[in-house]
């Protein structure tokens, strides 16, 4: 397979000194060596390594030796040698650790990266200084379309003295405006996006969203979940350099980024269609640039009707073997977030900031929703990868793959903040992934007392309660929702074995970035763990992880990493 970007051709001597710091003298393992009768010299032989294989069968080992894309060698160096003739490249890690690659089963790839964002707001910041901030931008990005933004958080909003709407109209009163919260889960936009969005002070809330309103009942410039997404697809779709921005921002920093920290397989967890998201992957795998396997999940217009939306997800599936690209998930929001109090909840928030009935958060689709799309959507052979966050939207979304499933999709639940303790057997009985993020400093221990305030003190403890998941057998995986926390798989290792009491073992958090998470891409097959037979997708560290500390293991760094037995990250 030949690659474009960030490949290295490298001789024996080099690639072993690189990774070692040697000297002109060859890997005394390559001298004399020899192939046994009949046996196929490998390409590349990694001997000298602590091989973690995430097999149970055979968990650690010395040595790896693959033939082209293939592991065709797991063992011990000695026997490593007949794979070996005078062509073979030998790669002396000289004690370092090997593993397979890592896969984020839920990022943001296109979204995190894209250069269509025209202006970056500080999480917290006066009325004066966003209006600054954003006059300036103006300055710098001159027109009358549409000026796109990204970073406050809600709370910000929310403390300003004056209404959210009438601080962006008076820095920018004559042209659209819309930008992002950092979750995404709210857009704070100007009359003029309003207009355009054909929202006045009598018009309804959206499915799935609502339009944010002060005491008195006006508009107040904040938009929250689905009443966002859909002014925020007419702000992207009027911009015609939106899929190019997004296609540089892919090859340009995410997938390099994505390699550096041994990242070879994600999940696309937001696939947005209607804007290009799919040609833009799509050319980049025509172009043969992937650095990555990766599964596309198209996103659910929660607005469109159920039967041309069918038609549609129907048309665009895609799985082919011989490709690095596939379209074959969904992604599908039951709710919204706990700090929009939009979040579907069983028991009613304690505070009621947006009049939602029964102050019980939202749904973007219903349980009867969700069934009738699973019952449609799996005999194609589309797994779901469902937003959850409170315990009536995850439990909802339980109900619906019981109620509707065939049993063979590999649906997940993604996110798991709040799980009633009745529905963590329901994941194994049910053969649904439990999907989580910790790297994010929000989900340690240390900040849920932060949403007592919403939902009280019960509540609030053992948010993203991995440990009991895994405890009650469910097939965990661990991803990032980059940008909204780190995709550096190291950090959230790191954290899931440290956020007591529920925290989990080393050996889980490295399976839920491995082996789980193939399992969940539907090639478990094919990658995930480092076993003969397999493709040679895997990293090497600079270190044992089984050998440091939690707070060790965020600083670890990655030497090498290779897809299908070629490199593409090396370090300096």
């Amino acid at each position: 397979m030949s690659r474009s970007i960030m490949l290295f051709s490298t001789t024996l001597l080099s690639l072993s000194c690189a990774l070692s710091g040697c000297t002109d003298n060859t890997p005394a393992l390559s001298q004399n060596a020899h192939t046994a009768p009949n046996q196929v010299p490998a390409s590349k032989v990694f001997v000298n390594a602590q091989v973690y294989t995430v097999d149970s069968k055979q968990p650690w080992a010395q040595a790896v030796a693959i033939q082209g894309n293939k592991i065709v060698f797991v063992g011990n160096d000695d026997k490593a040698k007949s794979y070996i003739d005078d062509n073979t490249q030998v790669i002396d890690l000289k004690g370092k650790m090997l593993l397979p690659g890592f896969h984020d089963v839920h990022i943001h790839p296109l979204e995190s990266a894209s250069e269509v964002t025209q202006v970056t707001l500080p999480s917290y910041a006066s009325e004066q200084e966003y209006m600054d901030i954003l006059y300036e931008a103006n300055l710098q990005h001159p027109g009358s379309g549409w000026l796109i933004g990204y970073g406050h958080e809600i709370a910000t909003l929310l403390e300003m003295p004056s209404s959210p709407l009438s601080v962006l109209n008076e820095a920018i009163p004559d042209r659209p405006v819309i930008i992002m919260e950092q979750t995404s889960h709210s857009m704070w936009v100007n009359s003029k996006a309003l207009a355009l969005a054909g929202i006045t002070q009598q018009s309804a809330d959206p499915i799935g969203g609502v339009l944010g309103r002060d005491e008195q009942g006006y508009l107040n410039g904040i938009l929250y979940d689905n009443a966002g997404n859909q002014v925020m697809e007419l702000a992207m779709r009027s911009r015609p350099d939106a899929s190019e921005q997004d296609y540089w921002g892919l090859i340009e920093y995410t997938m390099p980024e994505l390699n550096k920290v041994g990242i070879t397989s994600i999940s696309d967890a937001r696939t947005y269609w209607q804007r290009g998201h799919l040609q833009t992957w799509q050319r980049v795998a025509d172009e043969d640039k992937l650095t990555l396997r990766v599964s596309l999940g198209l996103w659910a217009y929660p607005q469109m009707s159920d039967e041309k939306q069918l038609a549609s997800l129907k048309a665009m599936f895609s799985r082919p073997t011989d490709s690095l690209l596939k379209v074959d998930q969904v992604k599908f929001y039951m709710d919204g977030i706990l700090v929009n109090s939009t979040a579907a909840m069983h028991e009613p928030y304690n505070v009621d900031w947006l009049n939602l009935y029964g102050n019980r958060g939202l749904n973007y689709f219903t349980q009867a929703r969700l069934e009738k799309y699973i019952k449609a959507l799996e005999p194609v052979g589309f797994d779901f990868n469902i937003h959850g966050i409170g315990d009536r939207g995850i439990h909802e979304a339980l109900n619906a793959v019981e109620n509707a499933s065939n049993g063979a999709a590999r649906h997940r639940i993604t996110h798991l903040e709040v799980v009633d303790p009745d529905d963590f057997s329901r994941f194994a009985k049910l053969n649904v992934i439990a999907d989580a993020q910790v790297a994010g400093e929000f989900s340690q221990p240390s900040h849920w007392p932060e949403n007592i305030p919403l939902i009280g003190a019960q509540r609030s403890q053992d948010l993203v309660p991995i440990k009991s998941l895994q405890n009650a057998n469910a097939t965990l995986t661990l991803s990032s929702d980059w940008n909204v926390s780190t995709f550096n798989p190291f950090v959230g290792i790191s954290h899931a074995i440290s956020r007591a009491p529920q925290n989990i073992t080393l050996a889980q958090a490295i399976a839920a970035y491995t082996i789980n998470g193939a399992y969940a891409m539907r090639q478990e097959q094919l990658v995930g763990s480092i076993e003969v037979g397999k493709r040679a997708d895997f990293v090497v560290l600079d270190k044992n992880l089984f050998e440091l500390s939690a707070e060790q293991i965020k600083q670890t760094k990655v030497v090498m990493t290779l897809l299908d037995g070629e490199v593409i990250y090396q370090a300096n």
